[in-house]
């Protein structure tokens, strides 16, 4: 995609000075902005090709409606009904419990062994639509990980910012795993075994508000209605102990260091959807305000309907996830952007002016995207807290059925991104 040569200036300095850069950078706006518009309209031109074929979610109102019962139900019961499956559980459970919690263990040491094992799940039990879900979610997570370490950012975060938004996404990832891998395992055991073991999701500290999803799916797995559940209950889970945390408040969400990492174009979750020898395209959302419970748990119904109920989307992020193992660099879907050999990354000051003048980067000229075990490796955290999120009939707002939003091809808002994120580098450099 070259640029006409009257959008430059005509003597690009090969030494410049930050005045000279910022004159550049000045320069060139006029065309960042033609560049964001038309992104924009290709975009929702390629959305509505991977909106033709649709795939049945088989959304269930009814399970949906006794499932929200149950829960007011148990909502009425309190306290004192919590504590009944503790009394019941036999040694065998026990045993089950602590096999799960060490499986669950070895599984969540980092990002990379959490995506691996939920697209593992996936595999062995394809109903759990949640758990592709999952993998292709943490993919993003050690992508935006990454990115920290990356070219485009080295300039744009200090380095006590890049440490506390890792601990931020870092955090955010581990819970959710921990949390949902052995509910996976649990129901895997179940069926192994022809008979439900939800009497022991307690054990892993599972929230109350899950029983009802589970049981409901083991009567006539409703995997849209398992999904919806799962993510009220993952971004409920996360809301105390990691978005509304005072550390990370204080240290993270009310930052100019975060703010400048999503408006870089760094808030972007992408579904890489590969078609025969590459990925063609980007399905995904833009998230708006990571902040905002209701609005994570409308991002994650949106992208489920995207990612399981269009055929091509499904069948290209499936063909990705068993194409390209996960490493947490960038380069894993975008060769031609990216690259996680240092040595061969882009050193120009100006990384905005490459991608203005060319859809792809040669090789020597990409820039730099870390694999996530060489940017940070694996991070042990602190304890976490036990107690059960649910409180009120506040979640039951969010059991409706997912669906898919207008704009599904993100391919080139997600180059403008990333362009986005190198004028930001350019500017502070």
């Amino acid at each position: 995609m070259k640029q006409n040569e009257q959008n430059f200036p005509p003597d690009k300095p090969s030494g410049t000075t930050a005045v000279q850069r910022l004159k550049l950078l000045l320069f060139r706006l006029p065309s960042t902005v033609r560049e964001a518009i038309r992104c924009k309209a290709m975009d929702f031109t390629q959305s509505s090709k991977l909106r033709e074929k649709r795939l049945s979610l088989g959304w269930n109102e009814a399970s949906a409606r006794t499932v929200s019962g149950e829960i007011e139900e148990l909502l009425r019961r309190g306290a004192a009904y919590r504590s009944q499956d503790e009394e019941k559980w036999t040694s065998a459970d026990r045993e089950l419990g602590e096999d799960i919690l060490k499986a669950t263990s070895r599984a969540g040491v980092s990002n990379v062994t959490r995506t691996a094992a939920y697209l593992e799940c996936y595999e062995a039990c394809p109903e759990l639509h949640w758990a592709f879900l999952a993998h292709m979610v943490s993919r993003n997570a050690g992508w935006n990980m990454t990115d920290l370490r990356g070219s485009r950012m080295s300039d744009v975060v200090d380095e006590e910012g890049k440490r506390s938004i890792y601990r931020f996404l870092e955090r955010s990832n581990a819970l959710i795993f921990q949390d949902a891998y052995p509910q996976l395992l649990l129901y895997r055991k179940s069926r192994e075994l022809g008979t439900s073991q939800f009497h022991l999701l307690r054990y892993f500290s599972v929230s109350r508000f899950m029983r009802p999803f589970w049981e409901r799916f083991w009567i006539d797995r409703g995997s849209a209605l398992l999904t919806v559940g799962l993510i009220i209950n993952e971004q409920n889970y996360i809301e105390q102990r990691v978005i509304q945390h005072p550390f990370y408040q204080r240290h993270v969400t009310e930052k100019m260091n975060f703010h400048l990492y999503s408006l870089s174009g760094l808030n972007q979750v992408i579904l890489p959807l590969l078609e025969g020898a590459g990925v063609t395209r980007l399905a995904g959302r833009t998230v708006t305000d990571f902040g905002s419970l209701p609005a994570r748990i409308a991002l994650g119904k949106s992208l489920y309907a995207m990612l399981m109920g269009l055929r091509a989307v499904r069948s290209g992020a499936l063909a990705f996830a068993r194409a390209v193992p996960h490493t947490g660099s960038r380069a894993d879907y975008w060769p031609d952007i990216f690259t996680a050999n240092k040595e061969e990354a882009l050193t120009a000051p100006l990384q905005g002016s490459e991608l203005l003048e060319s859809e792809t980067l040669p090789p020597g000229e990409r820039l730099y995207s870390p694999k996530l075990l060489d940017a940070w490796g694996d991070t042990p955290y602190e304890p976490i807290s036990r107690e059960d999120w649910l409180k009120d009939t506040g979640a039951l707002n969010g059991i409706s059925a997912p669906s898919t939003p207008l704009l599904c091809d993100i391919s080139r808002e997600h180059r403008a991104g990333v362009l986005k994120t190198a004028l930001a580098h350019d500017a502070a450099d």
